[in-house]
């Protein structure tokens, strides 16, 4: 079975039909890219402070968000309803990559430490 992946458009991402297999493997295979990022309220400048394992799911999950105008974390609900979302600022403080060797609960305790380093470095902000 051949699947071909185009866009909402009709602009194809790839350039020749592949198979299920080949597109399985090809995810298998890709960089895993986590880090640590910030969601700031420009308006009161604060900051929710987060680690993930996927950072590009999690760019695209904040866009999305305030697009629709839906929350995108619990702890920002109060003032996200207030602001429709468009006061706040997705900001990428450093990415790492998986190394091949590493286990995903290495890698998310690699994340987490991370995270700690950067709320001491952040500890001048007011978090939520």
């Amino acid at each position: 079975m051949c699947i071909s992946i185009t866009t909402l458009v009709g602009v194809d991402y790839l350039s020749e039909t592949k198979t299920r297999k080949e597109l399985k493997t090809e995810y298998k295979n890709r960089t895993i890219v986590g880090g640590v990022f910030t969601i700031k309220n420009q308006l009161n400048n604060k900051l929710l402070l987060c680690a993930t394992t996927d950072l590009m799911g999690s760019k695209n999950r904040f866009e999305f968000a305030q697009m629709t105008g839906n929350c995108v974390d619990m702890k920002l609900k109060q003032d996200w309803d207030v602001q429709k979302g468009k006061q706040y600022l997705l900001e990428v403080l450093e990415e790492i990559n998986k190394k091949e060797t590493q286990t995903d609960k290495e890698f998310k305790a690699d994340l987490e430490l991370l995270k700690e380093m950067w709320q001491e470095k952040l500890s001048e902000y007011s978090f939520y």
